[in-house]
């Protein structure tokens, strides 16, 4: 029937004058009629989209003269033109059949009733706000999608409005619309919130395994000149560089495979020429630029309140344990303390060396309360007697921290240590001669040692940290040592500008207080050791530290010279 009325309608403009009239009466006959022309129009104009519009207004159409309209028509203008008997017959059709319902249609235009409602709801309760640029495409087609979306966010607004003992400002009409609009649109409301629900439950899932397997380059290169100056030593002043490459991978986000290659030339700093460890830098390393691999851990968590770290290359135990220190610990970088003493405690260094295997945890007891402990052995991967994970050098560490406020804490630490007799017992390069047990022949060797370290933060650029150690050692076969060290340390964070770091550190360095059966050349006085530094940022990247150590009865003999020992280092980090 459409396609016969765009077919008169184009024949002749009286007639289709005449069909509007009676399209206008019949509106007036039902509400439903009345809807039902709405929609027919709608597809009217569909059907006549591809013939050029004729050019009037129904404004020139008298009103009062329906039944007087000439109907008449020049049969050449087109021969197909419709009695008006058979349009009679027509209009007697059920309309209802020809109308389309909103729930048909693919698309909600501007023109459609349901369009207009959504729109007044949205300007009366303000329910979207526009699209993320800041606009409001109010004049174009919508998906039944797009409107299910814009009038959920309504049916949402209202519900609000109504649960806050708002309602009465939501009239009986808006609410009447909008049940009806819920009613057309019910099938698309359902899909729309059902693909909410999925989006929602598959972002949960991203959310929780969103990570993927990374690795991050750091790296970190040391420039060092160098020299030392005493009556007992012949040394020159020297230029060395330190470069280490690490690699950190994660493979759950929440843990860390630490991969790292160092090289350089500095060695063992001037321990050669002063006869002692005293006074190594804290970034000295290999000597002939060989590239070795010093580190390979894994650190892990498990649970919400446990930490674990294997450690298969350079174990050591402030990789795992907190020392109290921070900012002069940098875990043998450049760049943090100049001397290896004054970055922390050596109890933490007993049993540390290049190929030391171990295990060790941090777990909180409580929100002021952590245990610390590890197990490293130093010859871990060697088959040989006298070696492996249980028959050779170990150290046991145990330590409890304990943090009553914000910017104080301290520890209380033990460690239990075992030498086989093959000359293995060290203070990871520090301490006098006698304290690393050079001199007392190759004898099997326990040690228990107690250290109690505390760092107390006055303010955020002034800092107190101190430590102390007593390390009683018992020789297998009789005989036995007592070894101390103790250092004080004044740290200023953030001097001359931000990332700065001053520092002021006093102690002594390990040394043997008492040696039984004594060597015949030994001596017990207390070797003091003084350190100040300033590091100076460049940038984000670049550091220069100018540093000063000066060694007091050195290898624990007051006759020995002091001696001084100066260095500028630049370190660049990545």
């Amino acid at each position: 029937m459409i396609q016969n009325i765009s077919k008169l309608w184009i024949c002749s403009p009286a007639l289709l004058g005449t069909t509007l009239i009676m399209a206008t009466a019949t509106v007036g006959l039902t509400p439903q009629l009345a809807t039902a022309a709405q929609s027919d129009s709608e597809v009217i104009v569909e059907d006549l989209s591809h013939v050029e519009k004729t050019s009037f207004q129904l404004s020139e159409i008298p009103q009062n003269q329906e039944n007087k309209i000439d109907l008449s028509v020049d049969s050449k203008q087109n021969s197909n033109v419709l009695s008006v008997d058979k349009l009679a017959q027509a209009k007697k059709k059920p309309v209802k059949s020809q109308v389309t319902s909103v729930s048909q249609l693919s698309d909600v235009q501007p023109t459609d009733w349901a369009f207009a409602a959504l729109q007044s709801l949205v300007e009366r309760y303000g329910c979207i706000a526009g699209y993320p640029n800041g606009t409001y495409r109010g004049n174009r087609a919508l998906t039944r999608y797009e409107f299910a979306a814009g009038l959920n966010a309504c049916l949402d607004r209202v519900n609000e409005l109504i649960a806050t003992a708002t309602a009465d400002i939501v009239s009986r009409e808006d609410l009447a619309t909008l049940q009806r609009l819920q009613e057309e649109f019910s099938a698309e409301l359902a899909t729309l919130r059902g693909r909410v629900d999925a989006l929602e439950a598959r972002t949960a899932e991203l959310e929780a395994n969103q990570f993927s397997t990374t690795t991050k380059l750091q790296g970190e290169a040391a420039f060092t000149l160098a020299g030392v100056e005493g009556d007992d030593v012949d040394a020159e002043i020297v230029f060395n560089e330190r470069i280490r490459l690490q690699l950190v991978s994660s493979f759950t986000g929440k843990d860390k495979l630490f991969t790292r290659l160092t090289t350089g030339n500095i060695g063992n700093s001037f321990a050669d020429e002063i006869g002692t460890n005293e006074g190594r830098f804290a970034f000295d390393g290999p000597g002939t630029n060989d590239v070795v691999l010093d580190r390979l851990h894994y650190v892990f968590p498990v649970g919400d309140k446990l930490k674990v770290t294997t450690m298969a290359s350079l174990g050591a135990h402030h990789f795992y344990a907190d020392v109290f220190n921070s900012g002069l610990n940098a875990g043998g970088g450049a760049t943090g303390a100049m001397s290896r003493f004054a970055e922390r405690n050596p109890i933490y260094r007993l049993g540390i060396a290049g190929s030391t295997t171990g295990v060790g945890f941090s777990y909180k007891l409580a929100d002021a309360i952590k245990i610390e402990g590890g197990y490293l052995a130093k010859n871990g991967s060697d088959p040989d007697e006298k070696a492996g994970l249980f028959n050779g050098n170990y150290s046991a560490m145990g330590q409890l921290v304990f943090q009553p406020a914000k910017r104080f804490k301290f520890g209380l630490t033990y460690v239990n240590g075992y030498d086989p007799g093959d000359g293995t017992f060290a203070w990871g390069g520090t301490g006098t001669d006698f304290a690393n047990l050079n001199d007392t022949g190759a004898r099997r060797i326990n040690s228990n040692s107690y250290g109690v370290q505390a760092q107390l933060d006055l303010s955020s650029k002034f800092s107190i940290r101190g430590w102390g150690s007593y390390t009683d050692v018992d020789f297998r076969g009789g005989g036995d040592a007592e070894i101390w060290n103790y250092a004080l340390a004044l740290v200023f964070p953030d001097l001359g500008k931000k990332g700065g770091l001053g520092a002021i550190i006093a102690g002594a360095e390990p040394y043997a207080g008492e040696i039984s059966p004594r060597p015949a050349n030994f001596e017990n006085d207390t070797p003091l050791h003084v350190e100040a530094l300033y590091k100076y940022p460049i940038n984000d990247n670049i550091s220069i530290t100018p540093g000063i150590i000066w060694l007091k009865s050195p290898n624990q003999d007051e006759d020995n010279e002091d001696v001084f020992i100066g260095a500028l280092r630049t370190t660049f980090t990545f």
